[in-house]
C-alpha cells in the first residue's frame, strides 16, 4: 500500500482516469489518504477522512511514508479558520488555501502557517454560524470551498471544521444519526434530506431555528422549511420534497 496528501490548495477528484472526467469531489490542502491503484498519469485513492474513492491526477499529490500517513491519521486534525488564508513554501512563494484546509502537514511539506486554525469538537450552536460563512458560494458539483461547493460538500465541510465526520455524498450522510419523527422536533445544526420523484436521496441542508434551512440550490442560500420541504419564496414554490430530518450532534 502506498499513501499521499495533497500539497495544492484545491484539487479534483475524477470519477475516471481523465481530465474531461466528471469531477465527484476535492482533496484540500493537506488531505492524506492511500493510494489504492497507480497508472502513469493516475492514481485512484481513499481519502483518510471519509474514505471516499477517486481519481487524482498523479501531478497533484505528494507520496508520504507509512508512518507519516498513521502520524497524521493519529493527530488531532488542525483547519484552517478563515475562507481563504495563505501559507509560504521554502521559497518564500504563497499557496493560497480555503477554509477547511488540513494544516497539520505544514512542517512535513516545509510550508510556514501563520493563520488562524479550528480544533477539536465544538458546541452544537457553532454549526449554523460555520455555515453562514459560505452564504452565497456558487454551486459546483463535487465542489467543497467558498469558490464552488455542492449541498452535501457544504455540509461535510460545516460539521468537519466543527469537529464531525460526516460522509460524502447525501445519500450516504442519510445513513448517519438518529431520525426525528417531527420538523418540530428538529434544532438548529442538524440535517434535512430531502428526495427525488423516484425515492432517491439527493439534497441535504443544515436546519437553522424558525424553521429556516441553509443549503445549496444554486448558490448557498437560506430558504424556508415546513412539513412539505424547502419552499422558495423567489419562485413561490416548494423545490425540495422532505424525506428526514436527523440529528447527527
Amino acid at each position: 500500500m502506498q499513501y499521499g496528501i495533497c500539497p495544492l490548495s484545491i484539487v479534483p477528484l475524477r470519477e475516471t482516469t481523465s481530465n474531461n472526467s466528471e469531477m465527484v469531489s476535492q482533496v484540500l490542502y493537506g488531505e492524506h489518504f492511500k493510494i489504492l491503484e497507480e497508472r502513469a498519469q493516475w492514481s485512484r485513492i481513499r481519502v483518510a477522512f471519509d474514505n471516499f474513492e477517486a481519481w487524482i491526477s498523479n501531478k497533484q499529490l505528494l507520496k508520504i511514508p507509512e508512518e507519516t500517513y498513521l502520524q497524521l491519521d493519529r493527530a488531532t486534525p488542525k483547519y484552517s479558520a478563515d475562507l481563504f488564508d495563505f501559507l509560504t513554501d521554502q521559497n518564500g512563494h504563497l499557496i493560497t488555501i480555503p477554509i477547511g484546509a488540513s494544516i497539520n502537514a505544514t512542517g512535513l511539506l516545509n510550508h510556514h502557517f501563520e493563520g488562524h486554525s479550528d480544533a477539536g469538537k465544538k458546541p452544537k450552536m457553532e454549526i449554523v454560524k460555520t455555515a453562514l460563512l459560505y452564504l452565497n458560494s456558487p454551486y459546483a458539483w463535487g465542489g467543497k470551498s467558498p469558490l464552488g461547493i455542492d449541498c452535501s460538500g457544504l455540509t461535510q465541510m460545516v460539521y468537519k471544521l466543527n469537529g464531525y465526520q460526516l460522509n460524502r455524498n447525501s445519500a450516504d450522510q442519510a445513513k448517519q444519526g438518529e431520525p426525528l419523527s417531527f420538523i418540530e422536533e428538529s434544532e438548529a445544526g442538524d440535517l434535512a434530506f430531502f428526495d427525488d420523484k423516484d425515492g432517491v436521496i439527493d439534497h441535504v441542508g443544515i436546519m437553522m431555528n424558525d424553521n429556516y434551512i441553509i443549503h445549496v440550490d444554486g448558490k448557498v442560500r437560506i430558504d424556508r422549511i415546513d412539513h412539505s420541504g424547502i419552499f422558495n419564496a423567489e419562485l413561490k414554490r416548494h423545490t425540495h420534497q422532505l424525506r428526514v430530518i436527523k440529528k447527527i450532534i
